[in-house]
């Protein structure tokens, strides 16, 4: 038998075979889902990659761009931000919202306080209740209603020996309350605290003058910085703890004085920062006396010159140096 009529034969037999398992209809199924599988994804592929017209019309090219309302995609846009992010369309009724309220201008400026007129009135309608300090052999005062409270110089001397630049009494705007303070105020003061003053140098000066303070140096921060850092309680004292404390002597009492007693303690109490400062200047400058503080006998300046800014900071804080207390913190640290 040749080789042709063996491959016949067997080809023969192979599909008799087939026939006889029934394994050609399966055959035929497999190779039509096969081929209808392959038929959907090419169409579904080219659906997807629909390529885009490469004319437009003179209308839609030339059509202006939609304004951005949203802040944040403005802000990208100029920045160079995400294309994705500056397309992103708001929902109607939030857009709509937005764009109202980008059509507003908004206002920066503090609110001006409610009742203005009757926040000023109240600055000077106050009543004394307690009685005058008195004072003890060390030259320290005493409150009855505060018996923690224990500066050891009064307003008029702190005004006399000269403090806060000869300004702290000046015309003052506040941004707060969006009004200005006149600088007429320091005649609710006792007469006698002012009597032969120069009120000009002393009290109102526009400018501030470290020449007139005490240990003639500039210290401490202005009363629109106060106000600015929130240690003004307008609706007591618009300037601030001094005024206050003018006003606590004499005999007034009020919301703040918790507070403002407070601050007092922090700067030049029995642990005071200003105060413990100053003391350790001293024992640091090996100074036991208060007389040697200045100019000595030979009219040199003293080894003597112990920071007159912090000097300068605790006498607008109502206290200074005393022997007695000198003595102590040489002795005791504290």
């Amino acid at each position: 038998m040749t080789y042709e009529a063996r491959r016949l034969e067997n080809i023969q037999r192979n599909q008799a075979l087939v026939k006889d398992l029934g394994l050609e209809n399966d055959h035929i199924v497999q190779h039509d889902l096969t081929a209808r599988a392959t038929t959907s994804r090419v169409a579904k592929r080219r659906k997807v990659q629909t390529t885009q017209p490469t004319r437009t019309s003179a209308r839609i090219a030339n059509a202006p761009k939609r304004p951005l309302y949203n802040e944040d995609a403005t802000r990208d846009a100029a920045a160079g931000g995400n294309s994705k992010r500056q397309k992103k369309r708001l929902p109607k009724k939030v857009d709509e919202v937005t764009k109202r309220t980008s059509a507003t201008p908004q206002s920066t400026a503090p609110p001006t306080h409610p009742d203005l007129e009757s926040l000023m009135a109240g600055w000077s309608s106050w009543e004394a209740t307690e009685p005058p300090p008195t004072r003890d052999d060390e030259g320290t005062y005493h409150f009855a209603s505060h018996p923690g409270f224990t500066p050891n110089k009064s307003p008029e001397a702190i005004i006399r020996e000269g403090s806060f630049g000869g300004s702290y009494w000046r015309a003052l705007h506040s941004k707060k309350l969006r009004a200005t303070i006149p600088a007429d105020d320091w005649r609710e003061l006792p007469a006698s605290w002012t009597s032969g003053l120069s009120v000009a140098r002393y009290l109102t000066s526009a400018a501030y003058r470290p020449e007139v303070n005490k240990y003639g140096v500039a210290c401490g921060q202005s009363i629109e910085e106060w106000e600015a850092a929130g240690w003004i309680a307008h609706e007591h004292d618009v300037r601030g703890w001094f005024q206050w404390y003018c006003r606590f002597w004499m005999g007034r009492r009020c919301a703040d004085d918790e507070r403002q007693v407070g601050r007092w303690r922090k700067c030049v109490g029995e642990t005071g920062r200003w105060r413990r400062i100053l003391l350790k200047k001293y024992v640091q400058n090996g100074i036991r006396s208060v007389a040697d503080e200045g100019v000595d006998d030979d009219g040199v300046e003293g080894r003597a010159d112990v920071s007159p800014v912090v000097h300068q900071t605790c006498h607008h804080w109502a206290w200074e140096v005393r022997q007695e207390t000198l003595d102590r913190f040489w002795r005791d640290g504290r």
